[in-house]
Protein backbone atom coordinates (compact mmCIF):
# COMPACT_ATOMS: atom_id res chain seq x y z
CA UNK A 1 0.00 0.00 0.00
CA UNK A 2 1.60 3.25 -1.06
CA UNK A 3 1.58 6.65 0.32
CA UNK A 4 -0.20 8.88 -1.73
CA UNK A 5 -0.25 12.05 -2.45
CA UNK A 6 -3.26 15.23 -1.92
CA UNK A 7 -6.05 13.67 0.08
CA UNK A 8 -6.13 10.48 1.82
CA UNK A 9 -9.29 8.97 3.37
CA UNK A 10 -9.82 4.67 4.14
CA UNK A 11 -12.79 2.86 5.72
CA UNK A 12 -11.95 0.71 8.84
CA UNK A 13 -14.89 -2.37 9.61
CA UNK A 14 -14.89 -4.45 12.55
CA UNK A 15 -18.23 -6.99 13.17
CA UNK A 16 -21.03 -4.92 13.01
CA UNK A 17 -21.88 -5.78 10.06
CA UNK A 18 -22.07 -8.85 8.09
CA UNK A 19 -18.94 -9.74 5.65
CA UNK A 20 -21.23 -9.47 2.79
CA UNK A 21 -22.24 -6.16 3.26
CA UNK A 22 -18.70 -4.93 4.38
CA UNK A 23 -17.77 -6.65 0.86
CA UNK A 24 -20.03 -3.97 -0.85
CA UNK A 25 -19.01 -1.60 1.21
CA UNK A 26 -15.13 -1.64 0.30
CA UNK A 27 -16.48 -1.58 -3.42
CA UNK A 28 -18.37 1.52 -2.97
CA UNK A 29 -14.80 2.50 -0.58
CA UNK A 30 -12.88 1.97 -3.87
CA UNK A 31 -15.26 3.82 -6.68
CA UNK A 32 -15.34 6.89 -3.85
CA UNK A 33 -11.74 7.02 -4.07
CA UNK A 34 -10.90 5.41 -0.34
CA UNK A 35 -7.51 4.47 -0.70
CA UNK A 36 -7.49 1.74 2.13
CA UNK A 37 -10.30 -0.94 3.82
CA UNK A 38 -8.96 -2.04 7.91
CA UNK A 39 -10.74 -4.57 9.00
CA UNK A 40 -10.18 -4.94 13.17
CA UNK A 41 -9.20 -8.01 14.67
CA UNK A 42 -11.12 -7.04 17.91
CA UNK A 43 -12.30 -9.51 21.09
CA UNK A 44 -13.44 -12.43 20.52
CA UNK A 45 -15.82 -11.62 17.49
CA UNK A 46 -14.29 -11.67 13.99
CA UNK A 47 -10.97 -12.46 13.05
CA UNK A 48 -9.28 -10.02 10.43
CA UNK A 49 -7.81 -11.92 7.89
CA UNK A 50 -11.33 -13.72 6.16
CA UNK A 51 -12.95 -10.74 5.62
CA UNK A 52 -10.02 -9.02 4.13
CA UNK A 53 -9.87 -12.07 1.64
CA UNK A 54 -13.45 -11.49 0.63
CA UNK A 55 -12.68 -7.50 0.57
CA UNK A 56 -9.32 -8.35 -2.14
CA UNK A 57 -11.54 -10.61 -4.26
CA UNK A 58 -13.89 -8.09 -5.01
CA UNK A 59 -12.05 -5.06 -5.42
CA UNK A 60 -9.03 -4.57 -8.10
CA UNK A 61 -7.67 -1.79 -6.79
CA UNK A 62 -8.27 -0.28 -2.84
CA UNK A 63 -5.91 -1.51 -0.29
CA UNK A 64 -6.49 -4.39 2.35
CA UNK A 65 -4.93 -4.02 5.54
CA UNK A 66 -5.28 -6.01 9.43
CA UNK A 67 -6.76 -3.56 11.62
CA UNK A 68 -4.78 -5.12 13.60
CA UNK A 69 -3.76 -8.74 14.60
CA UNK A 70 -1.70 -9.42 17.56
CA UNK A 71 1.56 -10.68 18.25
CA UNK A 72 1.12 -13.76 20.68
CA UNK A 73 -1.93 -15.72 18.93
CA UNK A 74 -0.21 -16.25 15.48
CA UNK A 75 3.42 -18.01 15.18
CA UNK A 76 5.54 -16.50 12.93
CA UNK A 77 5.92 -18.65 10.36
CA UNK A 78 1.86 -19.01 9.89
CA UNK A 79 1.70 -14.65 10.13
CA UNK A 80 4.05 -14.60 7.44
CA UNK A 81 2.00 -18.02 5.47
CA UNK A 82 -1.08 -16.16 5.82
CA UNK A 83 0.17 -12.35 4.59
CA UNK A 84 1.93 -13.86 1.89
CA UNK A 85 -1.32 -15.93 0.85
CA UNK A 86 -3.15 -12.58 1.02
CA UNK A 87 -0.57 -11.21 -1.12
CA UNK A 88 -1.05 -13.88 -3.43
CA UNK A 89 -5.04 -13.01 -3.48
CA UNK A 90 -4.41 -9.35 -4.23
CA UNK A 91 -0.53 -8.19 -5.14
CA UNK A 92 0.66 -5.31 -3.76
CA UNK A 93 -2.49 -4.60 -1.85
CA UNK A 94 -2.10 -5.83 1.74
CA UNK A 95 -0.68 -4.18 4.49
CA UNK A 96 -0.11 -6.24 7.56
CA UNK A 97 -1.03 -3.98 10.42
CA UNK A 98 0.24 -5.73 13.85
CA UNK A 99 -1.19 -4.62 17.36
CA UNK A 100 0.30 -5.41 21.04
CA UNK A 101 -3.59 -6.59 22.37
CA UNK A 102 -5.09 -5.69 25.60
CA UNK A 103 -5.96 -7.01 28.81
CA UNK A 104 -7.81 -8.54 30.33
CA UNK A 105 -8.82 -10.18 27.12
CA UNK A 106 -5.28 -11.38 26.39
CA UNK A 107 -5.07 -13.51 30.19
CA UNK A 108 -8.75 -14.58 30.27
CA UNK A 109 -7.44 -16.99 27.04
CA UNK A 110 -4.15 -18.05 28.56
CA UNK A 111 -1.59 -15.29 26.84
CA UNK A 112 0.87 -14.14 29.31
CA UNK A 113 1.86 -10.73 27.78
CA UNK A 114 5.05 -9.38 29.01
CA UNK A 115 7.91 -6.74 27.69
CA UNK A 116 5.35 -6.27 24.69
CA UNK A 117 7.79 -3.88 22.74
CA UNK A 118 10.56 -6.44 22.50
CA UNK A 119 7.78 -9.08 21.58
CA UNK A 120 7.17 -6.68 18.25
CA UNK A 121 10.52 -6.14 17.56
CA UNK A 122 11.61 -9.63 17.55
CA UNK A 123 8.05 -10.10 15.20
CA UNK A 124 8.62 -7.84 12.64
CA UNK A 125 11.89 -8.31 12.06
CA UNK A 126 11.83 -12.04 11.19
CA UNK A 127 7.88 -11.43 9.60
CA UNK A 128 9.69 -8.75 7.38
CA UNK A 129 12.17 -11.60 6.95
CA UNK A 130 10.22 -14.18 5.72
CA UNK A 131 8.09 -12.12 3.50
CA UNK A 132 11.26 -10.89 1.52
CA UNK A 133 11.32 -14.87 0.61
CA UNK A 134 15.02 -15.42 3.01
CA UNK A 135 15.35 -18.61 4.65
CA UNK A 136 15.55 -17.63 8.01
CA UNK A 137 17.49 -18.72 11.46
CA UNK A 138 16.58 -16.30 14.77
CA UNK A 139 16.69 -17.18 18.57
CA UNK A 140 15.20 -14.26 20.01
CA UNK A 141 13.39 -13.76 23.17
CA UNK A 142 10.36 -14.83 21.62
CA UNK A 143 11.14 -15.55 18.26
CA UNK A 144 12.84 -18.81 18.03
CA UNK A 145 12.86 -20.62 14.38
CA UNK A 146 15.11 -22.41 12.82
CA UNK A 147 16.27 -22.73 9.09
CA UNK A 148 12.63 -21.52 8.15
CA UNK A 149 11.45 -20.30 4.91
CA UNK A 150 8.06 -19.58 3.22
CA UNK A 151 8.56 -22.89 1.21
CA UNK A 152 6.89 -21.95 -2.53
CA UNK A 153 7.26 -24.95 -4.54
CA UNK A 154 4.64 -23.80 -7.22
CA UNK A 155 4.24 -19.90 -7.81
CA UNK A 156 6.20 -16.62 -8.26
CA UNK A 157 8.98 -16.62 -5.25
CA UNK A 158 9.82 -12.96 -5.81
CA UNK A 159 9.98 -10.84 -2.30
CA UNK A 160 6.06 -9.67 -1.32
CA UNK A 161 5.28 -6.49 -1.11
CA UNK A 162 3.43 -6.29 2.37
CA UNK A 163 4.18 -3.39 4.14
CA UNK A 164 4.03 -3.89 8.14
CA UNK A 165 2.04 -1.14 10.01
CA UNK A 166 2.71 -1.12 14.20
CA UNK A 167 -0.16 -0.01 15.81
CA UNK A 168 0.29 1.91 18.97
CA UNK A 169 -1.75 3.39 21.64
CA UNK A 170 -0.98 5.26 25.15
CA UNK A 171 2.42 3.48 24.59
CA UNK A 172 5.62 5.91 24.02
CA UNK A 173 7.67 3.22 23.50
CA UNK A 174 5.86 1.19 21.23
CA UNK A 175 5.47 4.72 19.58
CA UNK A 176 9.21 4.98 19.11
CA UNK A 177 9.64 1.45 17.87
CA UNK A 178 6.78 2.24 15.14
CA UNK A 179 8.77 5.18 14.15
CA UNK A 180 11.68 2.68 13.98
CA UNK A 181 11.15 0.22 12.29
CA UNK A 182 7.59 0.06 10.93
CA UNK A 183 6.80 0.99 7.65
CA UNK A 184 3.64 3.00 9.33
CA UNK A 185 2.17 3.24 12.82
CA UNK A 186 -1.71 2.86 12.84
CA UNK A 187 -2.57 5.40 15.12
CA UNK A 188 -5.56 4.38 17.26
CA UNK A 189 -9.52 6.02 18.00
CA UNK A 190 -11.36 6.92 20.28
CA UNK A 191 -8.09 9.63 21.35
CA UNK A 192 -8.49 13.14 20.98
CA UNK A 193 -6.39 15.68 18.43
CA UNK A 194 -4.21 16.71 20.75
CA UNK A 195 -2.66 13.17 22.28
CA UNK A 196 -1.27 12.66 18.66
CA UNK A 197 0.88 15.50 19.28
CA UNK A 198 2.96 13.56 21.93
CA UNK A 199 2.86 10.69 19.42
CA UNK A 200 4.28 12.90 16.92
CA UNK A 201 7.29 13.54 18.92
CA UNK A 202 8.10 9.70 20.14
CA UNK A 203 7.50 9.27 16.74
CA UNK A 204 9.90 11.54 15.68
CA UNK A 205 12.35 10.34 18.07
CA UNK A 206 12.07 6.37 16.63
CA UNK A 207 12.59 7.57 13.09
CA UNK A 208 15.77 9.65 14.42
CA UNK A 209 16.97 6.42 15.76
CA UNK A 210 16.88 4.61 12.29
CA UNK A 211 18.51 7.93 10.27
CA UNK A 212 15.19 9.09 8.60
CA UNK A 213 12.31 11.94 9.84
CA UNK A 214 9.09 12.01 10.74
CA UNK A 215 7.83 11.95 6.92
CA UNK A 216 9.20 8.82 5.76
CA UNK A 217 6.85 7.13 8.57
CA UNK A 218 2.55 7.23 7.37
CA UNK A 219 0.50 7.68 9.98
CA UNK A 220 -3.05 6.95 9.24
CA UNK A 221 -5.38 7.04 11.88
CA UNK A 222 -8.42 5.08 13.27
CA UNK A 223 -11.37 8.13 13.48
CA UNK A 224 -14.79 6.99 15.17
CA UNK A 225 -17.43 8.60 12.73
CA UNK A 226 -21.36 9.23 13.92
CA UNK A 227 -22.74 10.50 11.06
CA UNK A 228 -26.31 12.00 10.75
CA UNK A 229 -28.53 14.68 10.19
CA UNK A 230 -29.41 14.60 14.04
CA UNK A 231 -26.72 15.19 15.65
CA UNK A 232 -28.00 14.12 19.30
CA UNK A 233 -28.84 11.05 17.62
CA UNK A 234 -25.01 10.56 16.58
CA UNK A 235 -23.59 11.67 19.65
CA UNK A 236 -25.87 8.69 21.23
CA UNK A 237 -24.41 6.28 18.83
CA UNK A 238 -21.43 7.07 19.54
CA UNK A 239 -21.73 6.99 23.21
CA UNK A 240 -22.13 3.30 23.46
CA UNK A 241 -19.05 2.64 22.14
CA UNK A 242 -17.37 5.48 24.03
CA UNK A 243 -18.47 3.96 27.51
CA UNK A 244 -17.03 0.35 26.96
CA UNK A 245 -13.63 1.38 25.59
CA UNK A 246 -13.53 3.98 28.63
CA UNK A 247 -14.38 0.70 30.98
CA UNK A 248 -12.63 -2.21 29.15
CA UNK A 249 -9.61 0.21 28.30
CA UNK A 250 -9.29 3.21 30.26
CA UNK A 251 -5.70 3.74 29.56
CA UNK A 252 -6.92 4.85 26.13
CA UNK A 253 -9.11 7.78 27.72
CA UNK A 254 -6.41 8.29 30.16
CA UNK A 255 -4.22 9.67 27.51
CA UNK A 256 -6.80 11.78 26.11
CA UNK A 257 -7.33 13.53 29.40
CA UNK A 258 -10.40 12.45 30.33
CA UNK A 259 -11.18 13.02 33.99
CA UNK A 260 -9.76 9.83 36.27
CA UNK A 261 -12.79 9.61 38.07
CA UNK A 262 -14.99 9.54 35.43
CA UNK A 263 -12.86 6.81 34.25
CA UNK A 264 -12.62 4.83 37.85
CA UNK A 265 -16.66 5.04 38.14
CA UNK A 266 -17.38 3.79 34.74
CA UNK A 267 -14.78 0.99 35.34
CA UNK A 268 -16.83 0.06 38.47
CA UNK A 269 -19.80 -0.90 36.30
CA UNK A 270 -18.59 -3.05 32.90
CA UNK A 271 -15.48 -4.53 32.19
CA UNK A 272 -14.77 -7.40 29.78
CA UNK A 273 -16.86 -8.65 28.79
CA UNK A 274 -19.79 -6.56 29.27
CA UNK A 275 -23.57 -7.13 29.70
CA UNK A 276 -25.43 -4.73 26.85
CA UNK A 277 -27.44 -3.80 30.85
CA UNK A 278 -23.84 -2.97 32.09
CA UNK A 279 -22.87 -0.48 29.17
CA UNK A 280 -26.45 1.06 29.10
CA UNK A 281 -26.33 1.82 32.96
CA UNK A 282 -22.51 2.91 32.39
CA UNK A 283 -23.66 5.13 29.46
CA UNK A 284 -25.52 7.89 31.46
CA UNK A 285 -22.28 9.05 32.88
CA UNK A 286 -20.35 10.12 29.64
CA UNK A 287 -21.36 13.43 29.22
CA UNK A 288 -21.81 15.09 25.56
CA UNK A 289 -18.20 16.88 25.58
CA UNK A 290 -16.26 13.32 26.28
CA UNK A 291 -17.72 11.91 23.43
CA UNK A 292 -16.58 15.06 20.72
CA UNK A 293 -13.09 15.04 22.63
CA UNK A 294 -12.75 11.32 21.43
CA UNK A 295 -14.86 10.59 17.86
CA UNK A 296 -16.14 12.38 15.10
CA UNK A 297 -20.04 12.47 15.78
CA UNK A 298 -22.94 15.04 14.10
CA UNK A 299 -23.89 16.35 11.17
CA UNK A 300 -21.46 15.67 7.80
CA UNK A 301 -20.17 19.26 8.87
CA UNK A 302 -19.16 18.26 12.60
CA UNK A 303 -17.57 14.91 11.15
CA UNK A 304 -15.48 16.59 8.48
CA UNK A 305 -14.50 19.26 10.82
CA UNK A 306 -13.28 16.69 13.93
CA UNK A 307 -11.54 14.60 11.44
CA UNK A 308 -9.05 18.00 10.00
CA UNK A 309 -8.54 18.09 13.50
CA UNK A 310 -7.08 14.79 13.40
CA UNK A 311 -5.12 15.91 10.06
CA UNK A 312 -3.91 18.65 11.23
CA UNK A 313 -2.48 17.21 14.27
CA UNK A 314 0.05 14.47 12.41
CA UNK A 315 -2.56 11.97 10.88
CA UNK A 316 -1.94 11.32 7.44
CA UNK A 317 -5.04 9.62 6.62
CA UNK A 318 -8.41 9.49 8.44
CA UNK A 319 -9.39 5.89 9.03
CA UNK A 320 -13.38 6.14 9.03
CA UNK A 321 -15.25 4.09 11.56
CA UNK A 322 -18.79 4.17 10.50
CA UNK A 323 -21.06 3.79 13.57
CA UNK A 324 -24.63 4.48 11.79
CA UNK A 325 -26.33 1.72 9.60
CA UNK A 326 -26.13 4.00 6.45
CA UNK A 327 -22.43 3.09 5.51
CA UNK A 328 -22.81 3.87 2.03
CA UNK A 329 -23.83 7.70 3.43
CA UNK A 330 -20.44 7.91 5.38
CA UNK A 331 -18.45 6.71 2.39
CA UNK A 332 -19.75 9.24 0.11
CA UNK A 333 -19.51 12.12 2.84
CA UNK A 334 -15.62 11.82 2.29
CA UNK A 335 -15.68 10.79 -1.06
CA UNK A 336 -12.24 11.91 -2.67
CA UNK A 337 -14.01 11.06 -6.36
CA UNK A 338 -16.73 10.73 -8.07
CA UNK A 339 -19.66 11.51 -5.11
CA UNK A 340 -18.95 14.44 -3.23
Amino acid sequence: MTIATGERVALYLQDKHPIRDGMRYAQLAEACGFEAVWQAESRLVREATVPMAAFAAVTERIGIGSGVVNTWTRNVGLLAATFSTLDDLAPGRITLGLGAWWDPLASKVGIHRRRPVQAMRELVEVTRRLLAMERVTYHGEFVDVDEIEIDIVHGDRSPKDVPIYIAATTGMRMMELAGEIGDGVLLNYLVGPEYNRTAMEHLAIGAERAGRSLDDVDRPQLVVCSLDDDRALALDRARELVTQYLGQQPHIGKASGVDASLLEEIGRILTWPATPEQIERAMTLVPDDVVQLITASGTVDDCRAKVDEYVAAGCTCPVLYPLGDDVPAMIEAFATVGVR
